[in-house]
């Protein structure tokens, strides 16, 4: 009995986690820095140059 109980709050406890952080849109921020980051995977950027484009797009140059 106690062990169906606690399975069934552990997994009402990851349905409602999961459910929250869907909800929440992504900050402006966010956004840049997924949009940078998939620009820099395409150009297929590496090391020191992938961190200099992901510094200068996240700046907006």
């Amino acid at each position: 009995m106690k062990i169906t109980l606690l399975v069934t709050l552990l997994f009402g406890l990851v349905f409602l986690t999961t459910v929250g952080a869907a909800e929440k849109p992504l900050t402006p921020q966010q956004q840049r820095m997924t949009t940078c980051n998939q620009q820099a995977t395409a150009q297929a950027l590496k090391g020191d140059a992938r961190k200099t484009y992901l510094s200068d797009c996240l700046k907006n140059r």
